[in-house]
């Protein structure tokens, strides 16, 4: 069965290397070290050394973590290490500058992925080396080419950027957004990608808002989310963890699939009855699979260990 998507996925300033090890304690299955917006223009080439020194460290360290490396496809993972613990992505400067390729250069071969903003056409991917990518859609331009984004063989992932695009495009409305994760949604499931991660809900002490909103995005096919504070991990958590009716629907259908197997049979027939087809076994097996990965939430870790950036930094509450 293929390897589950993260669910949870931290944002970290490069420039506060401080956090750094406090992001990765925090139970996100994904740590972004942010060099982008989260960092003033000042501070961007320190934040860079950072990233760089963090990930050495990492790598010259055996067993410090374990390290999943996303294959270009976006469908498979390999195992760095032997102890269990998250990835490490980098978000870059625009690729389209000079900033950005000089990021790419010091940090593609050491991160586990990178992702690249403000991407709007495929055209930016093709000098791509080292880590898998995950492009990030912040602009009307690259919600039209997200087809082409998302087939492109160095892409393992998209995502929106929810902020610069309803600026871009004046939306207010929620249904009008909806449209446009939509059309992301199906840009990823027609190129084999993993689902697409929700943006980060920028008010970290709105739980209930959080919530609602994360259902509201499970409900269209999204998947997992983006946050600014670690207090956000088990709220996320738990919206894109199975209900007991779901995980138990699903655990009768891999039950009954099991007995067919045995039983040397293709057909799978419920208790009840009914039939159900290989794509609905493999959504139970997948959804069993959740339950139990997202049964027990990691600790929480104490309020303000990992703040987020403070409100003057540039597009501290704004990351994809």
């Amino acid at each position: 069965m293929t390897a589950l998507p993260p669910v949870t996925w931290l944002y970290v300033p490069g420039d506060r290397p401080d956090r750094f090890g406090k992001a990765m304690a925090s139970g996100a299955d994904v740590v972004i070290i942010d060099l982008e917006d989260a960092v003033a223009p000042a501070r961007k080439d320190a934040a860079r050394e950072n990233a760089v020194a963090y990930l050495r460290d990492r790598h010259a360290t055996p067993g410090s973590e374990a390290h999943v490396r996303a294959d270009a496809a976006g469908s498979e993972a390999h195992m760095r290490a032997d102890t269990p613990g998250p990835q490490i992505h980098v978000r870059v400067n625009d690729p389209a500058t000079a900033r950005g390729r000089d990021d790419l250069a010091a940090v593609g071969e050491l991160a586990d992925a990178v992702r690249l903003p403000k991407v709007e056409s495929a055209a930016v991917l093709d000098a791509l080396t080292g880590a898998p990518a995950y492009a990030l859609l912040e602009s009307a331009a690259g919600i039209v080419a997200a087809r082409e984004i998302a087939a492109h063989p160095r892409v393992a992932g998209v995502a929106l950027g929810e902020q610069d695009l309803a600026a871009e495009l004046a939306i207010t409305d929620e249904q009008a957004m909806n449209h446009l994760r939509l059309q992301v949604v199906l840009a990823a499931a027609a190129a084999g990608l993993p689902p697409v991660p929700m943006s980060v809900h920028p008010d970290v002490k709105d739980e209930a808002g959080l919530l609602a909103s994360c259902l509201a995005g499970r409900a269209i096919g999204l998947f997992g989310r983006t946050a600014i504070h670690p207090r956000q991990i088990p709220v996320i958590r738990r919206a894109f963890r199975p209900t007991e009716e779901e995980a138990a629907r699903a655990a009768e259908v891999v039950a009954a699939a099991e007995r067919a197997e045995q039983a040397g049979v293709g057909a799978v027939a419920l208790p009840d009855g009914r039939f159900v087809d290989a794509p609905i076994v493999a959504r139970a097996r997948r959804t069993v699979e959740l339950a139990r990965r997202l049964a027990d939430p990691p600790p929480q870790p104490a309020l303000g260990s990992v703040p987020p950036p403070p409100p003057s930094t540039p597009g501290s509450a704004d990351p994809p």
